[in-house]
């Protein structure tokens, strides 16, 4: 049994997709348990995980308008990560 291209970029957009909803799930419930909106910094690296596959997903489909969007947010989220202060123990 042998796996085509199509079936693993398939299976990497769909990997990207699984990250994005992931990090919600994450915000979601480290609000929770603080009882106020927060965004932890496990949500900016789902965010980063999820804008790569996605992006190397786009650029295999060579759909210009989805590489730009994932290419901007990817940057957004990057940045994101870089101004968050490093603390210890923090999720």
């Amino acid at each position: 049994m042998s796996i085509d291209g199509k079936t693993i970029w398939f299976a990497v957009g769909f990997l990207g997709q699984a990250l994005f909803a992931i990090r919600f799930i994450v915000q979601w419930l480290h609000s929770e348990a603080r009882g106020k909106s927060v965004i932890p910094r496990a949500f900016w690296y789902f965010s980063v995980a999820g804008g790569a596959f996605l992006l190397s997903y786009a650029i295999y489909r060579r759909e210009v308008v989805f590489v730009l969007g994932e290419f901007t947010t990817l940057l957004v989220f990057l940045r994101n990560l870089w101004l968050l202060p490093r603390r210890r123990g923090e999720s």
